[in-house]
C-alpha cells in the first residue's frame, strides 16, 4: 500500500476538497429543490389522483414544470456568473 504524500500539497488538497464539497452541497440543494417543486406542483394541480390525467391537470402540471425549469435556468445562470466572477477575481 503506497503512502499518500501531502507534504507541500496540503493547500491544493484542501482547495480541491472545498471545491468538491461546494459542488456536492449545490447538488443536494438542487435535488431538494426538485423534490419541493414536485410537491408544490402535485399539491397545486392534482385534486384527486386517478388512472388518467384530465386536460386541466395536465396543463397545470406542464405550466408548473415550465416555471420550475425557467427558475432553475435563472438560478443556474446566476451561479455560473458568480463562479466566473470569483474565478476571475482570484487570477
Amino acid at each position: 500500500m503506497a503512502d499518500l504524500d501531502l507534504s507541500g500539497g496540503d493547500h491544493k488538497v484542501d482547495s480541491e476538497l472545498q471545491e468538491f464539497l461546494l459542488v456536492e452541497k449545490q447538488r443536494a440543494q438542487v435535488n431538494a429543490q426538485i423534490h419541493e417543486f414536485n410537491d408544490i406542483c402535485w399539491d397545486k394541480c392534482v385534486d384527486k389522483p386517478g388512472s388518467k390525467l384530465d386536460s386541466r391537470t395536465e396543463t397545470c402540471l406542464n405550466n408548473c414544470v415550465d416555471r420550475f425549469i425557467d427558475t432553475s435556468l435563472l438560478i443556474t445562470n446566476r451561479l455560473a456568473q458568480l463562479i466566473q466572477k470569483q474565478s476571475s477575481g482570484l487570477s
